[in-house]
Formats: C-alpha cells, structure tokens, sequence
C-alpha cells in the first residue's frame, strides 16, 4: 500500500546529481585546481575551509538563489515558463570569468538535453533548446517540472557540489579519498543549511563575496598545466 503522505519520489535527485549524468562536472575544478597550485588549498582543513566559504558566501550559496526561482517558476499553479531564460541569462552574466561561465554554462546545457533525451516528466518548456542554460536554473526548473519538494532539491544540489569538488581535490592530490569523506561529512550540515535558507530566498539575495575563489578561477585560465578545464 502506499503511504497516504507519499509524494514524489527523491530518487530522482540522487540520479540527476550523480557522477554518472551526462553533465561533464568531473571535468571542472571550479578553480580550485588554481587553489591547490598556489598551496591555498593543502590538506582537509584547507580543503573544508575553502568549500565552508562558498557555501555561505560564495557560488554555491548564488546557485541556491537562482535554482530556488528557477523551481519556483516551474512549479507555480501557472508555470512562468516564460521568465526561465531571462533567470538563466542572468545567472550566465554573474558567472566571474570565462571560465567559470564555461562550467554553469556547458553543465546546465547538458543537464537540460539529458533530462529532455531521458526525464520526459521533468523537461521543463521554458528552457532555452539551444545554447548554454545556468546550471543551476536547469535543475530547479527540473526539479519544479517533477513536482520534487524544494527544500530537499535544494540540499542534494549543494551536497553534490561539495562532492565533486572533493573528488577534484582528491585528484589533485593534497587529499585522500577517507579524507575526502571527512570533508563531505563536515560540510553536510553546512550544505542542509543553505538549502533551507536558499528555499525562502529571493533574487534580491544574489551576491557573493568568495573573493579568493573568484580570483583563482580567473588565475586558472593561464595555468601552465591543467587537469581541468576550469
């Protein structure tokens, strides 16, 4: 029998947000590669720090921002199919750097086509059908087409950025992989946090001041030698 509470199911989130959707997330580094290379990130504690600050005021803390509108307009009783590109325009233009526009924008494009090649119930009609889309825009409207509750959407999305940024760590070498689950679990209710706090959030909360992070996605455009494309 099915619980008379039961709603959608969250399985979907742990199938959208895992390393094995087509989206190419293994193949950036969000600048951290950059991080590594100039000793700013070295071990756990560093590791732990630099991913604690883009939670709460860098990246991560603005792609809960914008995945939450995104959500919201797809799952509003009269959807706002209409306003998703000009969200996802956005979310592209705060992008600080080439690079980093690169990652939210091939990413989002590809989790858009994989959800509309394999997801029908979750393709969500206002994204654009061509181009780059925001990451972040492409699964909260995803997630709001579904019918996936907001909060928990919210959550698995920063957990998942915090895991494949510790798997670029752990393949950067100053981690490894039973410190890389310490970091996670550390940062877990960090990353709980900001799903709440993103679910209430409003555009006008956009912003970040990670300034350190941005700096060394910029820095990463001119390293020597690269494992990662951001």
């Amino acid at each position: 029998m099915t619980p008379p509470d039961a709603g959608p199911s969250p399985l979907e989130l742990f199938a959208w947000l895992s390393p094995a959707f087509p989206v190419g997330a293994f193949a950036y580094s969000h600048g951290l590669e950059s991080a590594v290379d100039a000793g700013l990130v070295h071990d756990a504690a560093t590791l732990e720090g630099w991913l604690g600050d883009l939670l709460g005021h860098g990246s991560a803390r603005q792609d809960g921002v914008l995945a939450a509108e995104a959500w919201r307009l797809a799952a509003a009783p009269r959807p706002r199919h209409d306003l998703l590109g000009d969200l996802s325009d956005l979310a592209l233009a705060l992008a600080p750097g080439r690079e980093r526009r690169l990652e939210t924008g091939g990413t989002g494009r590809a989790f858009a086509e994989a959800i509309r090649a394999s997801w029908p119930g979750a393709a969500c009609p206002g994204l654009p059908a061509e181009g780059d889309v925001a990451y972040p825009v492409a699964f909260g409207a995803a997630a709001g087409t579904a019918g996936l509750a907001l909060v928990p959407s919210l959550e698995a999305l920063a957990l998942a950025f915090v895991g494949n940024l510790v798997s670029a760590a752990v393949r950067l070498g100053p981690i490894g992989q039973t410190d890389g689950q310490r970091v996670t679990a550390a940062l877990l209710p960090r990353a709980r946090a900001l799903g709440g706090w993103a679910a209430g959030s409003t555009l006008d909360d956009l912003g970040g001041c990670a300034l350190r992070s941005d700096i060394a996605a910029l820095q990463h455009e001119t390293l020597y030698s690269r494992l990662f494309r951001s």
